[in-house]
């Protein structure tokens, strides 16, 4: 297997909510969850069965709680790439996605910038057609 970055934590307050809000708003799946002690859980979930996941962490001290939403020091880290924007859209609003801008156009493609649950900010984005 060629070497690939599979997977990024990303620190959530509960397990259940943010299975929720995954698998709902933004369509991801649950590749894995898995219970290893009464408090933890090896959860995995991702867009599709290719490519990057997010494994979901509930914290296990203070210091990780309070870095809860804030894992990217307030600037976009986390990057959703979609074939169909306007319907990935739509179904984000219908779903309560907060959006922090109105969608744009840039060289790259089409992106809008929206907010989990947690604070933590997303970039959706359409790339530009090669070519």
């Amino acid at each position: 297997m060629p070497r690939r970055l599979a997977y990024t934590t990303l620190l959530v307050p509960d397990y259940d909510a943010a299975i929720a809000f995954f698998t709902g708003a933004l369509r991801f799946r649950v590749l894995e969850d898995t219970r290893l002690s009464p408090l933890k859980r090896w959860v995995v979930v991702a867009p599709a069965h290719e490519g990057g996941a997010l494994l979901l962490a509930q914290p296990g001290t203070p210091e990780q709680a309070a870095l809860i939403g804030r894992q990217g020091a307030g600037r976009v880290w986390l990057f959703l790439h979609t074939d169909d924007f306007d319907a990935d859209l739509a179904h984000m609003r219908e779903h309560g996605v907060h959006f922090t801008e109105s969608p744009r156009a840039e060289a790259y493609g089409r992106v809008v910038v929206f907010a989990d649950p947690w604070g933590n900010r997303w970039d959706l984005v359409e790339p530009r057609a090669a070519g």
